[in-house]
């Protein structure tokens, strides 16, 4: 059974770095992750897409967030990280991973395997 797990500090500084890690288990030994995805969910409001990482390792990200985002991943690890710079309390979110074998996800959005997402509070 193929299980995501997104880990991270929880409570940020602002204007600090966040590092989010998204680590796959459960799948075959043959699997390959073709297609990840962040999105996050602010308290009180929608999701938000934050960006996507392709098998070939190109990056997009949404426009509004892009200047302060990057993704990337460690495919030994089976493992994509977050990371998001000069933070503000309206980052305030859960953030979640999302990852599939299938590269259509990227335009899709369909991805088959979400984690259960990780609370992220930027406060002083």
């Amino acid at each position: 059974q193929v299980q995501l797990q997104e880990s991270g500090p929880g409570l940020v500084k602002p204007s600090q770095t966040l590092s989010l890690t998204c680590t796959v288990s459960g799948g075959s030994i043959t699997s390959t992750w073709d297609a990840w995805t962040w999105i996050r969910q602010p308290p009180g409001k929608g999701l938000e897409w934050m960006g996507v990482m392709a098998d070939d390792g190109s990056t997009a990200y949404n426009p509004s967030l892009k200047s302060r985002t990057s993704i990337s991943r460690d495919l030994s690890k089976n493992t994509a990280y977050l990371q998001m710079n000069s933070l503000k309390p309206e980052d305030t979110a859960v953030y979640y991973c999302g990852a599939d074998e299938d590269y259509s996800a990227i335009r899709t959005g369909e991805y088959h395997y979400w984690g259960q997402g990780t609370q992220v509070t930027v406060s002083s």
